[in-house]
This record gives C-alpha cells, structure tokens and sequence, in this order.
C-alpha cells in the first residue's frame, strides 16, 4: 500500500493557473492571507488549500472586498476558522456589499435622469438659439 502524496505547486504553477502574478502571491503571503509551505531550498510549495484560499480571495477582490474584508472572511492563513463562522461573515459582508451595490444603482438611475433632464433643456434652448438666429438673419 503507497502513501498517496499530496499535491503541489510552485509559485509559477500557481500564478500560471489563476492567471495572477507571482508578486500579487507573495503579497497575499506578506498579508498572511496564505501561508504556502517551504522546502529545504527554502522555495515556496503551495497546496491544494493554499490555491481553494487564493481562489476566494480573488473572487472577493472580483466583488468589490478589501483585502481586511476578505481576511474577516476566510480568516488568516495562520488559523483555522470554523465553516459556519466562515459562512456567518461572508453572508454578513454579502449582504452589505448588496446593499451598497442598490444604493449605488439607485444614485445611477437619478444622475442618468438628471444628465437626460439637462441633455433635454439643452436641445430645447439649442433649437430656440437656431430659430433665433433664423430670424436675425431674415431681418
């Protein structure tokens, strides 16, 4: 019977994988966002964990999360945060980012109203000024 070995990357495989750069790894590190292993050499080794981890913060930064957000969320790589806390968080956090994103649709629609309120008095006086100048020219 063989002990099944665990999957790994190295920083390059990673990055390559998620289509991100080694640097924006190595800051999610420094922030102790992941915490990848190390060989002897001192080189980087990711798990498959590490990568599920970097997934969720990519798809958190995708939907408008800080960094401090995300960490709440997924918590930091040097503990262990309980599923259902983890879940409790990111619906709390999803709920004000929905809410957040309506405020902001409803701002949109009353600029869009107002940019088409103005863009309507413009044409109006635009057409009054040509009629104008129509007659100046008559006279």
């Amino acid at each position: 019977m063989t002990k099944k070995t665990q999957e790994s990357y190295t920083i390059s495989q990673i990055a390559d994988q998620l289509d991100i750069s080694t640097r924006t790894i190595r800051f999610y590190e420094e922030k102790g966002l992941i915490k990848p292993g190390r060989t002897r050499g001192n080189q980087r080794v990711y798990t498959p964990r590490n990568k599920a981890r970097l997934k969720l913060i990519l798809r958190g930064k995708r939907f408008g999360f800080s960094l401090d957000e995300i960490a709440e969320m997924i918590g930091m790589a040097d503990n262990r945060v309980e599923e259902a806390e983890q879940i409790e968080k990111s619906l709390a956090f999803g709920d004000a980012k929905l809410k957040e994103i309506q405020e902001r649709k409803k701002e949109l629609v009353l600029l869009e109203q107002d940019i088409l309120a103005t863009r309507e008095k413009l044409i109006k006086r635009k057409i009054e000024l040509e009629k104008q100048e129509d007659k100046n020219e008559r006279h």
